[in-house]
C-alpha cells in the first residue's frame, strides 16, 4: 500500500462531518490519467459542497502483478473495506500473463469476492449532446441495470473441469444471493422517478427460467421479495427479450435485476444506446465496503497520449460520493457533465473520445462545478 493521505480541506475546516475517507486505486494504462480528471472534479465538487475528504492510494493492477507478483496488497482489503469508498481506474495490460497464458492483474474477482460487494450498479442515461446506437434522444434513456456480483457463472472462474477436449463451467445461484441484490434493486427503484415513457417505478427481472433450473430459483426469489414491494411495479424478461428490448423500448425501462453473466453481456448492450463504455460508470456495493470504476478497459495503446474520454470516471464518483451519504454533490457533478455535453463544451467523435482531449474535459466539468 503506498501514498499518505492527501486531499481537501483539512479536518479542522469547516465541513460539517468526518472527512470523506477515500482509497484510489489509480490502474493501468489510461487509469491513472481517468483518476487524475475525476480527483480534480472531486476537489471542485467538494469546495462547492463544504465537505472534506482524505485519499490514500493502492498500487494494484497489472503493473503492480509484475513489478510484485500479486495484483493486490497483501493488507489492502482490510484498508478498503474500513475507507467511505474506493475509486478504481481500469486495470489490465495486454502482455500481463499467468504462467498458464491467462491474463494476470485484474482486480474484479479480488474486489468483488473480498470485499463482498454483491450489487454491480450501471446506470445507462443518454445525455443531451451524445449520439447513441438507436433512434432515441437525451432523456429518453434513463435506467440502472443492477447485475449481482459474486455468485451466477462466474463464481466458476477458475474452477471448472476441463481436459483438453472438453470443459464444464457451473452456474452457481442461492437464495440468499440472490435475495439480497434483488432487494437492492427495489431500494433503488423506491429513490428514482420512474422510467422515462411512463414515470412508473418498475424493477424487471432478467432470466433464462425458461431453460435453467437456476434461473428459475432467480425468479422464484424474485417474486418473493417483490412483494415487500407493493409499490413497486415488475417486470419479467427472458433475456433474450431483455436484449431485444432494451434497443426497441429502452424508455421503457426503469431498474432490471439480473445475474452475474446475463447482467454483464447486457449491461454493455445498454452502453452501445448511450453513447458508448465511455458514458458509463458503475458502482459495486455491498454492505460494509464499496468501489467506483468505469466499465471499460484500460487502452494501453492510448495511454500517456490525452485522448481518453474521463466521463465515465467521473461518473463513477458521483455515484461514489452517493454511497457516501453526499448524493446533493453526486447531482451536482452529473450536472456538471450534463451542463458540459449540452452545451457543447465537451464533444465527443464516433469513437466516444473528447474533441479536445482528456485535459478539455476535466476543465469544462470543473468549471461548471465552480459556477
Amino acid at each position: 500500500m503506498d501514498g499518505e493521505p492527501s486531499g481537501g480541506r483539512p479536518a479542522g475546516g469547516p465541513a460539517s462531518r468526518e472527512p470523506l475517507d477515500l482509497v484510489v486505486i489509480p490502474g493501468d494504462g489510461i487509469g491513472p490519467e481517468l483518476v487524475d480528471s475525476a480527483l480534480q472534479v472531486l476537489e471542485r465538487a467538494a469546495a462547492a459542497g463544504d465537505f472534506a475528504y482524505r485519499l490514500t492510494t493502492v498500487e494494484a493492477g497489472a503493473e503492480a502483478y509484475r513489478a510484485t507478483g500479486r495484483a493486490l496488497p497483501t493488507d489492502a482489503l482490510e484498508r478498503l473495506r474500513a475507507a467511505d469508498g474506493v475509486l478504481k481506474g481500469p486495470v489490465g495490460l495486454p502482455g500481463v500473463r499467468h504462467p498458464d497464458g491467462t491474463e494476470a492483474g485484474l482486480l474484479g474477482g479480488l474486489l468483488r469476492l473480498g470485499l463482498d460487494t454483491f450489487a454491480n450498479v450501471r446506470p445507462m442515461r443518454l445525455l443531451p449532446g451524445v449520439s447513441g446506437g438507436t433512434r432515441h434522444s437525451a432523456g429518453e434513456i434513463d435506467y440502472v441495470l443492477v447485475r449481482e456480483n459474486t455468485e451466477g457463472l462466474y463464481l466458476s472462474r477458475g474452477a471448472g473441469a476441463a481436459t483438453p477436449d472438453a470443459a464444464c463451467d457451473q452456474l452457481m445461484i442461492t437464495r440468499a444471493g440472490t435475495e439480497r441484490v434483488v432487494r437492492y434493486a427495489f431500494g433503488l427503484a423506491r429513490e428514482r422517478e420512474g422510467a422515462p415513457a411512463d414515470g412508473v417505478r418498475r424493477v424487471t427481472c432478467v432470466d433464462k427460467s425458461n431453460v435453467l433450473r437456476s434461473y428459475a430459483l432467480f425468479r422464484r426469489v424474485f417474486d418473493e421479495v417483490a412483494a415487500e414491494f407493493p409499490d413497486i411495479a415488475t417486470e419479467h424478461l427472458y433475456a433474450d427479450a431483455a436484449a431485444h428490448d432494451l434497443v426497441a423500448r429502452p424508455e421503457c425501462f426503469d431498474v432490471l435485476v439480473t445475474e452475474n453473466f446475463l447482467g454483464d453481456v447486457l449491461s454493455d448492450l445498454g452502453a452501445a444506446t448511450v453513447g458508448g463504455l465511455g458514458m458509463c460508470g458503475s458502482l459495486n456495493a455491498g454492505v460494509e465496503a464499496a468501489y467506483a470504476e468505469p466499465v471499460h478497459g484500460s487502452a494501453p495503446d492510448i495511454a500517456g497520449r490525452g485522448l481518453a474520454n474521463p466521463l465515465s470516471q467521473i461518473l463513477s464518483l458521483a455515484l461514489l460520493l452517493d454511497r457516501a451519504g453526499l448524493r446533493t454533490s453526486g447531482d451536482r457533478v452529473r450536472a456538471a457533465v450534463e451542463s458540459a455535453l449540452a452545451e457543447g463544451a465537451v464533444e465527443l467523435d464516433v469513437r466516444g473520445r473528447p474533441a479536445g482531449g482528456t485535459g478539455s474535459v476535466t476543465s469544462a466539468v470543473c468549471e461548471r462545478l465552480a459556477r
